[in-house]
């Protein structure tokens, strides 16, 4: 199994928008071979910015690597770049591969 997750520090009073953003995008995740799940998961709120972080599991790492170099991958990203005023910084990506699970 392979998890990757983005960090996003959302500006104070942009939560809505960024969870509308992500309720409407086009996501193709689910045309994917590989791709498991995903969730996007809200975290702290900060003094000027909530928490969120976004967790996609694959079955390996292979899959998800392809995954970002295909059209799919171009298609949901679309448009990404249109939303700055919702983030005080640009997302951290973190992935991890899984060494023991229940």
């Amino acid at each position: 199994m392979f998890i990757a997750m983005n960090r996003f520090k959302v500006a104070k009073g942009q939560e809505a928008q960024f969870e509308e953003i992500w309720r409407n995008r086009d996501s193709r995740l689910g045309e994917v071979p590989g791709f498991e799940a995903f969730k996007m998961l809200k975290g702290a709120e900060e003094a000027d910015h909530t928490l969120y972080v976004s967790h996609s599991v694959w079955r390996d790492k292979d899959v998800f690597m392809a995954w970002t170099r295909s059209d799919a991958f171009r298609a949901s990203h679309k448009g990404a770049g249109d939303h700055r005023a919702v983030y005080l910084e640009a997302p951290v990506l973190e992935t991890y591969e899984a060494v023991e699970g229940i």
